[in-house]
């Protein structure tokens, strides 16, 4: 009989290793991680066996009435037990709208599918040079500044969850003034995401100056470290839905997919997220 229940800081280092089993931490701070702002805006769970041992965990996080399923991960000798189910029957038990990001598992999205999801978009995980792409100018902006213009593109408010990840380290937030995006930068990569503006053009153009200006801020900054050895941004990576304009823009620039989910919602959510001017954090949402 598998067991449910909400994370405590105890728990933590199960929900780590289970989450390190599939590689999600990678580009995380030890001990710093997008499960922590589940935890702290959203919903944490760990399923554990009889004895205590961590067979899974799922998590969400909330942009106003809506509810991102982040996580739903299961270890493989217990996959097909009913844990996956379990937790996301408790995970989804409200009616709010809801949203995901669903793997190419089929068992995946047919279960999300029971729960009243659809699939409506390819999500791609674009990977490129973050050097060679023009973008207008921009300016480094607080969470505070762009907190309405996320919740217009995003599908709901989220002020909270926004300065948590401003303050986790290598993060700043751009804004052309009609666009916004986050720039997370980590060795030799920068994430770009949420990212949003008042229309699909304001989006792309803070998505493409925040690439342009993290990678003229990690030039500089390597530049001013080359005599300690210091390294620099080179490659950039952004979440797109297939529909957005940047697709297409990134995909004659040269940049790859390197992996793809599928954008899934309820009749409601699919309204409230504007994938045609919103970039998803690929952890985040």
């Amino acid at each position: 009989m598998t067991g449910i229940r909400a994370a405590a800081d105890a728990d933590m280092p199960a929900v780590r290793s289970v989450a390190a089993r599939f590689g999600l931490l990678r580009s995380w701070p030890a001990g710093l991680d997008f499960l922590d702002a589940e935890r702290a805006f959203g919903t944490l769970l760990l399923a554990t066996a009889p004895d205590g041992a961590a067979r899974g965990f799922g998590g969400t996080l909330r942009r106003g009435a809506v509810t991102h399923l982040g996580d739903l991960f299961v270890l493989a000798e217990h996959q097909s037990s009913g844990v996956g189910r379990t937790l996301l029957a408790e995970l989804l038990k409200g009616d709010e709208p809801k949203v995901t990001f669903a793997s190419s598992d089929p068992r995946a999205m047919s279960l999300y599918m029971r729960h009243g999801l659809r699939p409506w978009s390819p999500l791609l995980y674009l990977t490129g040079p973050a050097a060679g792409l023009s973008g207008p100018p921009v300016r480094q902006a607080t969470p505070e500044e762009v907190a309405e213009l996320d919740a217009y593109a995003g599908g709901g408010a989220r002020a909270q969850t926004l300065a948590w990840y401003a303050a986790v380290p290598g993060v700043t937030c751009y804004t052309t003034g009609e666009g916004y995006a986050f720039a997370r930068t980590t060795g030799d990569r920068v994430v770009i995401g949420p990212a949003g503006g008042a229309t699909p053009q304001d989006c792309a153009a803070a998505a493409l100056g925040a690439v342009a200006a993290s990678a003229d801020a990690a030039a500089s900054t390597g530049a001013a470290g080359s005599a300690s050895g210091a390294g620099s941004a080179s490659v950039a990576v952004m979440a797109v839905p297939g529909g957005h304009l940047l697709a297409p823009t990134l995909a004659e620039a040269g940049w790859r997919i390197a992996d793809m989910d599928t954008f899934m919602a309820d009749e409601r959510a699919v309204d409230l997220v504007r994938t045609d001017r919103y970039l998803p954090h690929p952890d985040l949402g």
